[in-house]
């Protein structure tokens, strides 16, 4: 199912991990273990905050791909299922009208 990971990043537990040099390399761990169609970097509410698209298989993946941002950036992370243009046409090619 394409999902939309949202993490916020702690600023204080990221400016440590700039300043290590760190944070550059779990962000490219990241990208690689999710193969993401899209990902955006941006500051939302004054914590830097990347929206990461992907395909996750299987739920149980959750734990996997989250850990690294809840240990290493004290991070709030949220799971959304997303559609892109195909999927809403499909969706609404249902309805039945």
């Amino acid at each position: 199912m394409r999902m939309m990971l949202k993490a916020s990043m702690d600023t204080e537990k990221a400016n440590e991990l700039i300043r290590n040099g760190t944070l550059g390399k779990l962000i490219e761990e990241s990208m690689a273990q999710l193969k993401p169609e899209a990902a955006y970097f941006t500051a939302e509410g004054g914590r830097r905050t990347v929206f990461v698209f992907f395909d996750m298989a299987d739920p149980s993946d959750m734990p996997v791909i989250s850990e690294p941002f809840f240990l290493e950036l004290c991070a709030d992370v949220s799971y959304t299922p997303v559609m892109n243009r195909e999927d809403v046409q499909k969706g609404l090619s249902r309805l039945g009208r």
